[in-house]
């Protein structure tokens, strides 16, 4: 850590912009200038007084943040490893399963690259299990293995502190290693991005509790640069009308539990449900027709989530996680139309499985919801059995969620307002719009032909 006694403080200087007025703390540390910009000039005029009695002191000064010797001590102090088990606790009651899992894998990558010295003694793998399924858990970690618990003390014992997110080089050394799959290559956009979100929100803890003075992260365009992805959907993966059609009734005829996956595709397929809010629904939260009218539209109320986490991530110790609708308000629901072909075919299921109206819709053979594996399983043995070989290797369905995207998509290839689109959906427009407006198609020569009914420009008149 090299410092200097060579401070150099100015006055502050205040920026009057349009919309509001910002106070700028400037000085210099050993030749090189630094700028903190602030709201208020209370603010301001308070830390530059620390730079003042610093020098006053006769306090060194750290080179390369430009802040006294002092202001590391807090973050000197402790242990990147001790702060980011702090953090999974703090957070723990207020995020859902996903989130945790997601922050554990982020915190993992970060604080192995944090290390003083890579092990010899232990395995690798053993390393990243131990952070990810125990450390970074806070309902596991006290029950943690005798083998894990030496692991996690050699973590302890050789992690970094936290002050060395101040040093530019080493701030640039982490994000490179959680940019980085563990064969070496570049991680996908997508997982990248997610890396840096939550690292973000780790970094704004680490200011509020005043373990670091600002977010050493890149901002502005540095921060995205690498990082863009698209949330438009590729349309080589949605399914056309032959094979939806052939991979339903794969599904149907599929000797174990066919028929009652059958209705659950089905109804993804029709209604354009995410998988975890069908798995979520009661057979009461489907209006059927009358008897009579087996060729009417049904009704779909969707009002809850239960998405797929892994039991060591609920607070219930349930594999599955009961949320709001995403996207959603507390409590809010949506409504979507089932085409004739949906109602006959949930009819049949119900009275077949001999359901009530507070069973869920669909179960799974024990009668608990039915699993992802399961649902997995079935839909890849029903493209393998169904598409080509080059089909099957291609995106075309490779996805359950496809078969969503597939219906939005048909919903607005048949000329369904983007809204009414997006309320079915339970997306915003804007991201509808964003997430399927490349996949729309086969609209332009109705829409020319409006241009042309709208006329041309008309006649000059004669110049004689």
């Amino acid at each position: 850590m090299e410092t200097s006694y060579d401070v150099k403080i100015y006055k502050i200087l205040t920026y009057k912009g349009a919309r509001k007025t910002t106070y700028t703390v400037r000085w210099v540390v050993a030749g090189k200038s630094w700028r903190e910009p602030f709201r208020t000039v209370a603010l301001a005029e308070g830390f530059r007084s620390e730079l003042i009695r610093a020098t006053g002191k006769g306090e060194a000064f750290v080179i390369a943040t430009g802040l006294p010797v002092s202001h590391r001590s807090k973050s000197a102090a402790m242990s990147w490893y001790a702060f980011a088990v702090e953090y999974v606790d703090a957070r723990w009651p207020e995020l859902g399963g996903n989130s945790r899992k997601n922050t554990a894998k982020t915190l993992t990558a970060v604080t192995i690259a944090l290390l003083r010295a890579q092990s010899v003694q232990f395995d690798p793998v053993a390393v990243r299990t131990a952070l990810r399924e125990w450390a970074f858990n806070a309902t596991r970690r006290a029950d943690a293995p005798r083998d894990v618990v030496t692991i996690l003390r050699w973590v302890e014992r050789n992690s970094l502190p936290v002050s060395v997110w101040e040093e530019t080089e080493r701030v640039d050394a982490v994000l490179r290693a959680v940019d980085t799959r563990l064969d070496g290559k570049q991680a996908a956009a997508w997982s990248r991005k997610r890396h840096r979100r939550i690292l973000n929100v780790v970094m704004k803890h680490a200011v509020r509790r005043r373990v670091l003075r600002t977010n050493p992260l890149p901002k502005g365009k540095d921060s995205t640069a690498v990082t863009k992805t698209s949330n438009a959907v590729d349309k080589r993966s949605l399914l056309n009308a032959d094979q939806a059609a052939a991979l339903l009734d794969w599904i149907r005829r599929r000797p174990r539990g066919g028929k009652r996956l059958h209705a659950f595709f089905a109804t993804l397929y029709y209604c354009g449900l995410r998988p975890e809010e069908a798995v979520a629904m009661r057979v009461q939260d489907v209006t059927l027709p009358g008897v009579d009218a087996a060729d009417q539209w049904c009704e779909l109320l969707i009002h809850t989530a239960t998405p797929e986490v892994g039991k060591q991530w609920t607070d219930t110790g349930a594999i599955h996680e009961e949320r709001d609708l995403k996207g959603r308000a507390e409590g809010e629901t949506r409504t979507a139309p089932g085409h004739p072909t949906l109602t006959r075919v949930l009819r049949q299921h119900i009275e077949d499985e001999r359901l009530k109206p507070g069973d869920l819709l669909f179960q799974g053979e024990t009668g608990g919801i039915l699993a992802g594996s399961v649902i997995r399983r079935a839909w890849r043995s029903a493209r393998k059995a169904v598409l080509p070989p080059h089909v099957f290797d291609s995106p075309t369905g490779r996805r359950v969620y496809d078969n969503r995207h597939t219906r939005l998509t048909k919903w607005l290839n048949d000329g369904i307002p983007p809204a009414q689109v997006a309320d079915w959906a339970g997306n915003s427009v804007p991201v509808l719009l964003a997430t399927y407006a490349r996949c729309v198609e086969g609209q332009l020569p109705d829409l020319k032909r409006r241009l042309e009914a709208a006329g041309d420009l008309p006649e000059p008149p004669d110049a004689g």
